[in-house]
């Protein structure tokens, strides 16, 4: 587990530098689960660090394999001083930590919901899971291990999460695209739908 998790760090280090400030946090039951933050000009990403250390289970499964299934990691980029964002590390752990506490898979086009802001006074309570490779490479690890995938999360409104429940993630991510939505703006409003 500490092997695969120093290799996920070195994987986030080459991809967005040093970070500049990281936290822990733990929830009973869990393994701990750090958030890392990282400063690029303008723009600050959080990526998590813990999530990765034991593959996803299929919630239907009788008994979880501790080897294979997949591996993520969650990375959330938004711009920088433009909000109290970094009080967003408690709900990026909380993300990392549904795995082991709720059963669940992440994966791309999932939804992920908190009930509640993800920092003080967003206009975001849920992200969309997107597709991995981008920002930062897939970590390959030895067979039979799955690679760690590093998912970037895209924060939804209200009313965007509610489209997207209804119409799929690919039309959402159309429709952002569409309209040049910010999706780094930490007081966006909803994209326009109908």
């Amino acid at each position: 587990m500490g092997e695969i998790l120093a290799l996920v760090e070195a994987r986030l280090r080459t991809a967005l530098g040093e970070p500049d400030a990281r936290a822990a946090v733990t929830f009973l039951g869990t393994d701990r689960i750090e958030v890392l933050r990282f400063v690029d000009g303008d723009v600050v990403r959080y990526a998590t660090l813990g999530m990765s250390a034991q593959p996803m289970a299929d919630p239907t499964a009788t008994l979880a394999d501790p080897v294979k299934g997949p591996r993520a990691e969650l990375v959330l980029s938004v711009r920088a001083g433009l909000a109290d964002t970094d009080k967003v590390l408690r709900a990026l752990a909380v993300l990392a930590a549904s795995p082991q506490v709720e059963g669940v898979i992440v994966a791309p086009g999932a939804s992920l919901d908190l009930g509640g802001p993800l920092w003080p006074g967003a206009p975001f309570s849920s992200v969309l899971v997107a597709e991995s490779g981008g920002l930062v490479e897939d970590l390959e690890l030895d067979e039979p291990m799955e690679p760690v995938r590093f998912l970037p999360l895209l924060p939804m409104t209200h009313n965007e999460a509610a489209w997207k429940r209804v119409r799929g993630a690919q039309e959402l991510q159309e429709r952002w695209l569409s309209h040049g939505t910010d999706l780094r703006d930490p007081h966006r409003p909803s994209v326009t739908l109908d």
